[in-house]
């Protein structure tokens, strides 16, 4: 199994709510979406971007989400008490038992 680590910080100058976290999950994931949707042309836009240019604006999008939802993360462990480490080696467990990843030791 192939691992890709990115880290991402905690907003240190902010103070989101796991409400106000999951709306802004919600506005980038729109963004996101609008970005396929122009590299598919399903946005019913004129599209004057080039195909890189789109694809890089989806990968920034897809941070944009990433940084969210490990926003949403750093929230549940510090309010909640969650141990996100446990229920990250539970969710690949999840996925080698249905198959979407070959089981491997990490």
């Amino acid at each position: 199994m192939k691992l890709k680590t990115i880290s991402l910080p905690e907003l240190n100058n902010l103070d989101p709510t796991l409400e106000s976290t999951f709306i802004k999950m919600g506005e980038e994931q729109g963004e996101l979406a609008e970005c396929i949707g122009k590299f598919r042309n399903l946005s019913g836009e004129n599209n004057n971007l080039s195909e890189i240019e789109i694809i890089e604006k989806t990968a920034k999008e897809l941070m944009d989400v990433a940084q969210t939802c490990v926003t949403m993360m750093f929230k549940l462990e510090e309010q909640y008490g969650i141990n996100i480490e446990d229920i990250r080696k539970e969710h690949i467990k999840k996925l080698e038992k249905r198959g979407y990843i070959k089981k491997n030791s990490l």
